[in-house]
C-alpha cells in the first residue's frame, strides 16, 4: 500500500494543482491527499471516484508500477471489481452461453479501457469471418440490446446467441420480415446466411474489438 501511495501522490503532483483543488474535483473530504502522502490507506469507493476523475490513470501502473503513469488511450487490467469491465476468459463462438447457466463462473480481471467504458464485458474471439475488424484472438468489448427486436440498427455489429450456435456478424434487412440477413466482412471466405428472429435467445451490440495484451 505504501508504493501504492507513493504513485498516486506521484501522479497528483504532477496534476499542477494544489491538494485542495484535487480533492474538490474528485469528491474527496478535505484532508484526504494529506493522509494518502501519510501513508493511509484508500477505500475502493474512494479509488473509483478518482478512476471516474482521471481515467487516463494507468491502473496497471498505480497498483502495481508496471508501465507509465498514464494509459494513453491504452487498455488497462485491474483487479478491483468494481472499476472498469469485466473479462471472461471465454470464446464467444464456443462457452460464451456457460456464463448465464453456470453461476460459477467469475470474471478473470477488469478492464479499464475509456472508448469501450460503457460494455458489458469482454469475451474472447475465434475465427476470421470479420476480420479486418475484428480478427482470431481479438477481445471483444460487448453490451446486451435488452430490447433488441425494435433496437437492432441495420448495418452495424452485433454479437448473436442462438440455442444452435453463437455468431458475430453485421444485421441487415431480409427481404424475409421474419428473418435477419448476416452478413460478413471477410466475403472472401465466408458467405451472407438468414437467420430467423424466433431462434435468437440474446443480443449484444460489438462496441469494438482490440488485440488481446496480457
Amino acid at each position: 500500500m505504501e508504493k501504492f501511495n507513493t504513485r498516486l501522490m506521484e501522479f497528483f503532483h504532477s496534476q499542477g494543482l494544489s491538494n485542495r483543488k484535487i480533492e474538490e474535483k474528485i469528491g474527496l473530504s478535505n484532508g484526504t491527499i494529506g493522509n494518502i502522502s501519510k501513508g493511509k490507506s484508500l477505500g475502493s469507493d474512494k479509488v473509483g471516484l478518482i478512476f471516474n476523475t482521471f481515467p487516463e490513470l494507468n491502473s496497471r501502473w498505480l497498483f502495481s508500477g508496471v508501465g507509465n503513469m498514464l494509459c494513453e488511450n491504452t487498455p488497462c487490467i485491474i483487479q478491483e471489481q468494481n472499476l472498469g469491465v469485466p473479462y471472461y476468459d471465454v470464446d464467444f463462438t464456443g462457452s460464451f452461453i456457460d456464463l448465464f447457466n453456470e453461476q460459477t463462473l467469475s470474471p478473470i480481471h477488469n478492464i479499464v479501457f475509456e472508448p469501450f467504458k460503457d460494455a458489458d464485458l469482454w469475451c474472447n474471439v475465434t475465427g476470421n469471418s470479420m476480420a479486418d475488424k475484428i480478427n482470431h484472438g481479438d477481445i471483444i468489448a460487448i453490451r446486451k440490446v435488452n430490447n433488441w427486436q425494435e433496437d437492432i440498427l441495420y448495418g452495424e455489429i452485433y454479437a448473436i446467441v442462438t440455442e444452435a450456435y453463437r455468431t458475430i456478424k453485421v444485421i441487415r434487412k431480409s427481404e424475409d420480415k421474419e428473418r435477419y440477413r448476416l452478413v460478413p466482412l471477410n466475403k472472401a471466405e465466408h458467405d451472407d446466411n438468414e437467420i430467423k428472429k424466433d431462434s435468437i435467445i440474446k443480443v449484444f451490440e460489438v462496441l469494438g474489438a482490440i488485440k488481446k495484451f496480457f
